[in-house]
């Protein structure tokens, strides 16, 4: 496995000697594809999502645009397998899109291979930019979440994925605070795809005219520095948090990715890291359609305990 020690000061900050053109292009992950062009990725991904949702939604077994808050976008999609018993393992997932595009309904990649293993999916949306900030998804999350827990009390985990700005937004609930919610849920897994821990580099690039973050609001909402300042121990130390990032991801979503599991080794989180080979940062959450794909596998295995 990787040093887990080595904090590596003199490559604390790399991304702060960068020109803008250049943390730009390490910010842009459809310029990192191989297989297509930019263009046809992005294309190829909605396609696929529209595409995987609709046939999930037109399945029988599912609660659709359930409401867990007041707001327009505080809705959820949840997805039965065909036994609907409640005691039933909960897959939580908080899409992608720089906390600027995407939605529920263009979302559930992973319904069709986990409900057919015995597993309950919820697709979450959230308020995103420029209507929602950065402390409003964060909290929109939070209780998305509570809800499930409240609703489904005798659920058998609780396991939240998050893809990209999505795996951002799960990684803030590590450290969140359940009181206020009125439920502690009862989280078993964290599967944080090609996430983004630190949010200082997105003030300086394109993505901010929408969200408007100050230092102050990129500090507040960073995992990897909430984990380094939190004095808390883990609420569950077995509690198993897997950082994922595709071989094709960009160096900085790489230096993000391994950054955030060596903090999390060091706060006692039970993480493990895994590069997956040869995909992009699209192809990693679409393959999630296929049951014999490396990360649907992981994620059974993770959930029903299988070494």
């Amino acid at each position: 496995s990787m040093d887990v020690t080595g904090e590596n000061p003199g490559r604390e900050a790399s991304w702060k000697k960068m020109s803008k053109e250049e943390l730009e292009i390490q910010y842009s992950p459809s310029g990192w594809v191989v297989r297509r062009g930019a263009e046809e990725t992005l294309r190829t991904y909605s396609q696929i999502g529209d595409e995987a949702t609709k046939r999930a939604q037109a399945a029988r077994g599912s609660l659709l645009h359930v409401p867990y808050g007041d707001r327009e976008r505080e809705r959820l999609d949840i997805y039965f397998p065909e036994d609907e018993s409640e005691a039933l393992p909960f897959f939580v997932f908080f899409h992608g899109g720089y906390w600027q595009s995407g939605s529920k309904d263009s979302s559930a990649f992973m319904v069709s291979p986990l409900t057919a293993q015995g597993v309950a999916v919820v697709v979450v949306s959230y308020d995103i930019a420029p209507k929602g900030t950065l402390d409003q998804m964060v909290d929109q999350v939070t209780q998305s979440i509570a809800f499930v827990q409240k609703r489904y009390p005798c659920n058998e985990g609780i396991y939240l994925c998050g893809h990209s700005a999505g795996a951002h937004l799960a990684a803030m609930m590590l450290l969140a605070n359940w009181t206020k919610h009125g439920a502690t849920p009862n989280l078993k897994g964290f599967f944080l795809v090609s996430g983004i821990y630190d949010l200082e580099p997105i003030m300086h690039i394109p993505e901010n005219e929408a969200l408007l973050m100050t230092l102050e609001d990129a500090q507040r909402n960073s995992p990897q520095r909430c984990l380094e300042v939190a004095l808390t121990q883990p609420v569950d130390a077995a509690c198993p948090v897997l950082v994922i990032v595709g071989q094709h991801d960009s160096p900085e979503y790489h230096r993000q990715s391994r950054e955030f599991y060596q903090a999390l080794r060091r706060g006692g989180w039970k993480a493990s890291f895994e590069e997956l080979d040869d995909v992009d940062h699209f192809e990693i959450i679409w393959n999630l359609t296929q049951k014999d794909y490396v990360l649907t596998q992981m994620i059974l295995k993770t959930i029903f305990q299988e070494s």
